[in-house]
């Protein structure tokens, strides 16, 4: 009898990376390009998630899981939807001012509901539009409309019109009630928002919302080194999914010889000892089980393993060290991991499917799931549905720690070279780069 061996790390990665991508041709409107936000039926398109869904095509035509003429096929009708689409202050407007609602209807594309013409979610998709302006590169008519339309889409956009005579960029805008009153302000996921503001050649902001932005960042210590804290996993990765910060450092990084990629190994750390400290006594939590981030959770309930009480949360975005905290954790965020801390990934990774081994739905990870809760399987509550922008994550995560593919294509584009140089970063590869091209000319 062949005895059966161990999966290698290689090939798990591959495995889950693969199921990662294929949730995009699962929850995909073929006539429009839009993409579920999550795998429920019937639920509305997120523009977040067409953002990744655009990034991982490129992805999958190098792993050979789609042809490149298929991607091009995908994109350029994704494209042609968000270049031609309506834009008004009318109910049927997929956005406004260069801006895309949050959520739009699978079908129509009209916004859907009710939800927020959001700044945040525009520039994730907005980055996976640039992702495949550079990666489609070639001189044929295909190609170069690829290249047009992702012109078009950006230089559109009115970031000087959402900054709402502030210094900084407000969250979002609704057409009965006007601007959020939340604005981008302190370290979370913006940094790629600002980056995209800056750069613009129609409609920037000026380099002074930058230095408010990073003004209000809070910094902890964790061991003797500082790090600039923000709780929820999810802000550690999503610029990172497409700007390479390894090195390279604006005014408060260089003041503290520090940088984003860095300062991402060390939250990840902090998660890990949090987890293994366990201050909640929440069922499951070690070093090699972690990953507090946003997600859903589970709904109110008093069946609870080991005498546990606590208030659940349902959807929030949960953060280590300072929570909250209600024992939901978030299982791709491990993987997420990879490319900082690649032996703390491998371990949370194989921790997670030897302990919950019916936690994947068709190999991919769910939102959440949180063992304290008392049911038949040991996974506890279990999110009913994956969500396109973790799978999305994942991919190019994944790809980046693999070849630094996608972190490579934006070292190119001139969009992210010009908005990281506006906010005043230097050094690493932004100036390897001027010296090649010094070289060169």
């Amino acid at each position: 009898m062949l005895q059966r061996t161990e999966e290698t790390d290689a090939a798990l990665v591959d495995r889950l990376q693969q199921a990662a991508f294929n949730y995009f041709p699962k929850h995909y409107n073929p006539d429009n390009g839009l993409v579920a936000d999550t795998s429920i039926a019937d639920v509305p398109c997120s523009i977040a998630a067409v953002g990744f869904a655009l990034s991982s095509y490129t992805v999958a035509v190098e792993r050979g899981w789609m042809e490149r003429a298929e991607a091009v096929q995908r994109t350029t009708q994704t494209l042609c939807f968000f270049a031609n689409g309506h834009q008004g202050r009318e109910r049927h407007a997929i956005g406004y001012k260069g801006f895309f609602y949050h959520f739009l209807h699978m079908d129509t594309g009209h916004r859907a509901w009710n939800s927020e013409l959001s700044t945040i979610d525009t520039t994730l998709l907005v980055a996976g539009v640039l992702t495949a302006a550079a990666y489609f590169d070639r001189n044929d008519g295909d190609e170069t409309e690829i290249r047009r339309l992702a012109v078009l889409i950006y230089e559109r956009i009115d970031w000087h019109w959402a900054l709402n005579k502030g210094e900084t960029v407000c969250m979002g805008w609704k057409p009965g009630s006007g601007f959020l009153r939340w604005r981008w302000q302190g370290y979370d996921e913006a940094i790629l928002l600002y980056t995209l503001a800056l750069a613009s050649p129609t409609h920037p902001i000026p380099q002074s919302s930058y230095d408010v932005f990073v003004s209000s960042y809070s910094w902890m210590l964790f061991g003797e080194q500082h790090y600039l804290y923000a709780g929820p996993l999810f802000i550690h990765f999503f610029s990172h999914a497409w700007i390479d910060f390894r090195g390279i450092q604006d005014r408060p990084m260089a003041e503290r010889n520090w940088d984003y990629f860095r300062n991402t190994q060390v939250c990840i750390a902090v998660q890990r000892d949090y987890a293994e400290r366990n201050p909640g006594h929440f069922v499951g939590y070690n070093k090699n089980v972690w990953g507090l981030s946003a997600s859903d959770g589970p709904p109110p309930t008093r069946h609870m393993r080991g005498g546990r009480h606590p208030r659940v949360l349902g959807y929030a975005a949960r953060g280590a060290p300072l929570g909250p905290d209600d024992g939901t954790i978030a299982p791709w965020a491990a993987l997420a991991s990879l490319p900082y801390d690649r032996q703390a990934s491998i371990d949370g990774v194989r921790t997670l499917l030897s302990t919950y081994p019916s936690l994947t739905y068709e190999g991919r990870f769910p939102g959440g799931f949180n063992p304290t809760v008392k049911t038949k399987r040991p996974e506890g509550w279990v999110d009913d549905r994956c969500v396109g922008i973790d799978q999305g994550l994942l991919v190019m995560t994944i790809e980046n720690d693999r070849s630094d593919f996608i972190w490579g294509l934006m070292r190119k584009s001139p969009v992210i070279r010009t908005g990281l140089e506006r906010a005043g970063f230097t050094g690493g590869w932004l100036e390897e780069n001027e010296d090649v091209e010094r070289k060169t000319a």
